[in-house]
């Protein structure tokens, strides 16, 4: 019988149940991916995330439900929460060999900041039946990357779309709705992805790092404090570094436990 740790963390948040919740398993070795994606689908959380430590640092993956991604914020902040506070790692730098290259995540007492790749994106026209799914009749500007950036008015109308996902899920299906911030925020935003585990992602690091260069543009500021406006909600620490863009959070442990596999499932 083979023992796993696993952790359930809320990312991006200093209390449970708000920001963006990962489970973490630390493995010895890589297990099969058949059985990483089963074990994915048992935890049923939008991502987890694995990870292996070698003498020069971690290499870490990210399944959802469906499938393994080549990228996860969340996830990736969850796993550094775990081995600098459980697996009580000395070093201020964790670094980490993804599918998307190295990342590194650095501690400064509570927040953890994930340093990731620009994601870029291009102006764009939005599908009108994208538009239409989510209930958009005007927008200010829209780009393409890796997903959609629409920007609207202003955060109330952020707030306010209600979309049909089962419409969006046939065609363009990622998307981030945003729009300039107010009081201590600079902008605030929604992610929503059908087709995928979880339709309206709470937290998202991926959409940031499209989102830090496009509001780091038009506000002129490098620094900038952005709120993911989902029914959870999180705070993200911004900073736009060229090519680079930093993401601060903070993070909350609320499970740990043993994952108990049987000898016969571990082969490859």
């Amino acid at each position: 019988m083979r023992e796993i740790d696993i952790y359930l963390v809320d990312a991006f948040s200093e209390r449970p149940f708000e920001g963006n919740a990962a489970a973490v398993c630390v493995l010895e070795n890589w297990l099969p991916d058949p059985l990483l994606l089963k074990m994915a689908q048992q935890h049923n959380q939008s991502e987890t995330a694995f990870v292996v430590q070698h003498p020069s640092g971690f290499e870490l993956r990210w399944f959802t439900t469906r499938q393994e991604v080549n990228l996860c914020g969340h996830a990736t902040l969850a796993t550094a929460y775990v081995i600098f506070q459980q697996l009580n790692y000395p070093e201020r730098i964790v670094r980490f060999e993804t599918a998307s290259g190295q990342l590194t995540v650095t501690r400064d007492g509570e927040w953890l900041t994930l340093d990731f790749p620009v994601g870029e994106t291009q102006p764009a026209t939005p599908p009108a039946g994208m538009l239409q799914a989510l209930g958009i009749t005007d927008y200010v500007s829209a780009r393409k990357g890796r997903a959609w950036v629409i920007e609207l008015k202003n955060r109330q109308q952020v707030e306010a779309v209600t979309p049909n996902i089962s419409a969006m899920i046939p065609g363009e299906h990622k998307v981030a709705i945003t729009a300039r911030g107010d009081g201590e925020y600079d902008f605030v935003s929604r992610f929503f992805s059908p087709g995928e585990a979880v339709w309206e992602d709470p937290v998202t690091g991926s959409s940031h790092t499209m989102l830090i260069p496009y509001w780091g543009e038009k506000l002129g500021k490098t620094q900038m404090l952005a709120r993911q406006v989902s029914a959870r909600g999180g705070d993200v620490r911004c900073e736009w570094q060229g090519s680079r863009v930093l993401m601060g959070g903070k993070a909350s442990l609320y499970l740990k436990g043993t994952l108990f596999l049987p000898e016969v499932t571990l082969g490859r």
